[in-house]
């Protein structure tokens, strides 16, 4: 039907376009005779346009079935620790690490012979430590304690320690790893050490000795902190000996009391020694393997004023193995060299001391097995 209409409405207008034209005016039709020929202006159109209204789209609506649904974890997999909750990001950073090791040893008919044996060690280290842009502070807290116990025998102390340390530094930009620094260092024990099997006579009591370093200087340290080397041309080290017999003895370099020939005291001994010297430490740790890491710790001190070039080392290096995230091994080695702490002193017959002894290099190994937690 719209065919039918399109054709005639082109017809009607062509139609109409020829009866227009033969209808000239007057003066045009005189011209056209006398030049016998007359050119037409009419353009025929030929082409028309004629849209047609789209059709609208139809919604289709499906049901949906909820009743069978099918919930599936077989592509979930667990978390590998515990999820931690946001926490605003601070400057300070804390370390809370504490272990306790043991080592055992037992015999039933054992024809080559041997002490049932046990031995446990607790060791635990706090870190406070803060950090912005030129400043940086650092606080450490180490404490040690050990027995042992063998078959027919009492317990015996096996290790004996507690160490404070903290470093202030200041660096002119935050390029450099070069600190202005102040370093304080104070170590001491718990319980009485003795010479075994003598238990009636201590040779090293709390604060008997106790060691504290108060120093300036400079320190490089790391952007993740695992190593620290600081050097101080003047440090001061206070050594203390508060009891009273083991500072009449002169023990750890305190001046000893005065004697009358009889052997009575007439000067008790000095309870402080104090020498200024250069002090060089180093803290150095690092992971060799993946369950396998190392810590080194080194002090070095030399007195300028008694006996300079005799340097006091106080050395420990140790590897610990881990099998997972609580159980750990623990090997060692702590080695000891003070110009003033002497062994073997001669004594004669009236008790006297004729020869104080010589110093020695003293040396320590630990192994053991145990457990550690951070938190």
């Amino acid at each position: 039907m719209l065919k039918k209409i399109a054709f005639l409405f082109i017809f009607t207008l062509s139609f109409s376009s020829l009866v227009a034209q033969d209808e000239l005016p007057t003066d045009q039709k005189s011209d056209s005779i006398k030049t016998a020929s007359y050119v037409m202006d009419t353009t025929l159109i030929d082409t028309i346009v004629i849209r047609r209204m789209q059709s609208r789209i139809k919604q289709r609506t499906e049901s949906v079935n909820l009743q069978n649904t099918t919930i599936s974890f077989k592509k979930t997999k667990p978390l590998n620790e515990k999820y931690k909750k946001f926490q605003v990001p601070t400057f300070w950073q804390s370390v809370n690490l504490v272990g306790l090791n043991f080592s055992q040893a037992a015999f039933v008919n054992w024809n080559a012979g041997g002490n049932n044996s046990i031995s446990a060690q607790t060791n635990a280290r706090f870190e406070r430590n803060y950090k912005f842009r030129y400043f940086q502070w650092e606080n450490i807290l180490e404490t040690r304690y050990g027995v042992n116990l063998q078959e027919g025998q009492k317990i015996r102390k096996t290790d004996d320690a507690i160490r404070v340390s903290s470093t202030v530094g200041y660096r002119r930009d935050t390029i450099s790893n070069w600190y202005y620094s102040m370093k304080a260092n104070f170590n001491t024990q718990y319980t009485d050490g003795y010479k075994y099997p003598d238990r009636e006579t201590p040779i090293s009591r709390v604060m008997s000795p106790g060691y504290f370093f108060l120093g300036a200087g400079t320190s490089y340290i790391s952007e993740d902190r695992k190593f620290n080397f600081y050097g101080s041309p003047l440090t001061v080290k206070s050594t203390f000996v508060l009891d009273q017999d083991l500072a009449d003895k002169g023990s750890f370099g305190v001046e000893k009391a005065i004697l009358d020939t009889d052997g009575n005291i007439i000067e008790e001994g000095k309870n402080i020694f104090l020498e200024v010297g250069l002090l060089v430490t180093n803290n150095w740790e690092t992971q060799l393997m993946e369950n396998i890491g190392v810590k080194h710790r080194l002090n070095l001190y030399t007195d300028y004023l008694q006996s300079f070039g005799n340097i006091d080392v106080d050395w420990e290096l140790n590897f610990t193995l881990k099998v997972n995230k609580y159980i750990v091994t623990n090997l060692g080695t702590h080695v000891i060299y003070d110009d003033d702490i002497l062994f073997d002193p001669v004594t004669n017959d009236a008790g006297l001391v004729i020869d104080e002894g010589r110093p020695k290099l003293q040396f320590k190994q630990l192994l053991g097995v145990g457990v550690a937690y951070n938190f």
